[in-house]
């Protein structure tokens, strides 16, 4: 399956953004979908993460109450919406899916992912 990432761009500290990842395939239902973030000379780390059903996602302390992860799995497309966002969340996002009911933190839990997209906040 590809993913198509979309959504970041530059934004004031305390604003919003939403991020997409769109799925090339009508069975993106049967995957469970992770978002990841990485800065350069870091690794990639875990941000939330969404199951086969809606109500089964979980998060990042460093974004939990501020970002939700959610799923239109009649567009193929998980959403990431990130509210009072701080500058330490500038980096570029991943959305990644895996064969799985459940999501998981760990990137190598995954079996495909997106291009990235760059979220930039500024102080």
């Amino acid at each position: 399956v590809q993913l198509q990432a979309s959504g970041g761009g530059l934004v004031q500290a305390g604003g919003s953004l939403r991020l997409a990842c769109t799925a090339s395939r009508r069975t993106f239902s049967s995957y469970a979908v992770g978002w990841f973030r990485q800065t350069p000379g870091n690794e990639r780390e875990f941000v939330a993460a969404n199951g086969l059903m809606s109500g089964i996602t979980f998060y990042a302390d460093s974004v939990k109450g501020r970002f939700t992860i959610s799923r239109d799995n009649a567009k193929n497309t998980v959403y990431l919406e990130m509210n009072s966002l701080k500058p330490e969340d500038t980096a570029v996002y991943y959305c990644a899916a895996r064969v799985s009911s459940t999501g998981a933190t760990r990137g190598d839990r995954y079996d495909y992912w997106g291009q990235g997209t760059l979220v930039t906040v500024s102080s």
